[in-house]
């Protein structure tokens, strides 16, 4: 029997994906949890694995490497040994649901596209009955719609002649024409642009190189194709607008010295064990699990059933892709040492450079770290990663010159803090006591990772 191969959902939140490329070749022998072809979700580049056994037979029509595919979509079939491919007539009951809703909906006249589709037209502004298209309108129907350019039919709203040269259009006396400089008429007709239709800014409304300008780069902006964001950019654009939409942020700063934690980063990498030399983040990391410990209140997430408190500390790693920033967690990281803590990161982070994270090790985060300290940023407002209650930035580490209790000058590592938290889960002053535990942690590193 003829066993159907669809796009799987690879999230809850999921309605499409991009697909990747097949793994097996039409033909081929699949086994019980042999990859059969990669998908991108919102999240990260997966094997899909089959769910069966027999011959694959890769549908004629099916996906090409970056289409994008809903969740259902049929892509293949497993076949037994000389059993025919079925027609297309005999279809899933999934397809033919999809048929008689069709049907359905052309009777009324009304476009077909699922509620993630109409939300997306919803959103862009699209309307979806203005769309042609036969069958099913997708995402990518929508997103086209939004992007397309309204070409200005200039012929039909302004005179014959104008203004392609400097030729000037005669007009009647009491249509006269505005002044304009010999060098603005001039790059008017380079340019093509209609300047009779420009206000001047010089005196008397005379119209000035300037004006021409500056209307050039307005045409420009309007005739630009807008380019649709990809999956990844579309889900974080949504995620932090939902962010700061349900959370009552608040940040804190501080800044600390931090000598003591670039000294330490120095011998580790002076000692180079087993090559493993650990990134200020994952030291950091480290001692925000045990502060995260002493204040548990920042360690939990807002619910709808209420505030729920995690056993352990799983801490994301915030990473920036050519996608997009992804954010890999780090599981337990009370329970390991900071040689173990460095190599999960490092792999972790090497993961999700290449999209190659599963969907568990993207998900289940308590307390999310940004650094941003590498590109100079000193301080920031980092956006909760909902549903946890709090996110610290790592601002850059300067050296600078600090007068010490006792009025001596002395230089110092110095380094910024930038906590955004969740008010709704806790107050300003639990919020501002983690904050100091974690700065006196880091200003004195090797007691708190000994402990």
């Amino acid at each position: 029997m003829a066993i159907e191969i669809t796009i799987p959902r690879l999230g809850w939140s999921m309605d499409e994906g991009v697909f990747g490329q097949w793994l097996k070749q039409d033909g081929e022998t699949v086994d019980f949890g042999d990859p059969l072809f990669l998908l991108e979700s919102d999240k990260a580049q997966q094997e899909v694995e089959s769910v069966d056994e027999g011959i694959l037979h890769i549908i004629p029509s099916g996906p090409q490497e970056g289409d994008t595919v809903a969740v259902g979509m049929r892509v293949a079939w497993l076949l037994e040994e000389g059993e025919d491919v079925p027609e297309d007539s005999s279809t899933s009951a999934r397809t033919e649901m999809i048929d008689s809703e069709a049907a359905a909906v052309a009777d009324q006249k009304v476009p077909l596209a699922s509620p993630s589709v109409r939300r997306l037209a919803g959103e862009l502004g699209v309307d979806l009955a203005a769309v042609e298209k036969d069958g099913r309108i997708t995402a990518d129907d929508v997103r086209h719609a939004a992007v397309t350019p309204i070409i200005e039919n200039r012929s039909e709203q302004q005179p014959t002649g104008v203004p392609s040269t400097l030729t000037i259009p005669l007009r009647k006396s009491k249509d006269r024409l505005p002044a304009i400089s010999p060098r603005a008429a001039r790059l008017a007709g380079q340019l093509g642009l209609d300047w009779t239709r420009l206000t001047g800014s010089g005196r008397t409304g005379r119209i000035r190189e300037k004006d021409v300008r500056a209307m050039s780069a307005a045409s420009s902006l309007e005739s630009a194709v807008a380019q649709p964001p990809g999956i990844v950019r579309r889900v974080i654009a949504e995620r932090m607008l939902n962010s700061a939409r349900v959370t009552a942020a608040v940040t804190l700063t501080t800044t600390l010295d931090a000598t003591h934690l670039v000294g330490l980063r120095k011998q580790c990498k002076a000692a180079g064990h087993e090559g493993v030399v650990p990134a200020y983040h994952d030291i950091i990391a480290r001692l925000a699990a045990i502060a995260l410990q002493q204040h548990p209140t920042l360690n939990s997430q807002w619910t709808d059933q209420g505030i729920v408190q995690p056993e352990g500390v799983h801490i994301g790693i915030a990473v920036d892709t050519d996608a997009g920033l992804l954010v890999p967690v780090i599981r337990n990281v009370q329970n390991l040492s900071l040689s173990e803590l460095t190599k999960q990161s490092n792999h972790l982070i090497q993961l999700a450079r290449e999209r190659k994270c599963s969907v568990e090790q993207l998900s289940g985060g308590t307390f999310t770290i940004s650094n941003l300290g590498s590109f100079g940023i000193e301080a920031f407002t980092p956006i909760i990663n909902t549903p946890e209650t709090a996110i610290l930035g790592l601002g850059a580490i300067r050296r600078e010159a600090v007068v010490m209790a006792d009025d001596r000058i002395e230089p110092c590592d110095r380094m910024t803090l930038s906590l955004t938290f969740d008010h709704r889960v806790t107050d300003g002053a639990p919020a501002a006591e983690f904050l100091q535990s974690l700065a006196h942690a880091i200003e004195n590193p090797v007691p708190w990772l000994m402990g």
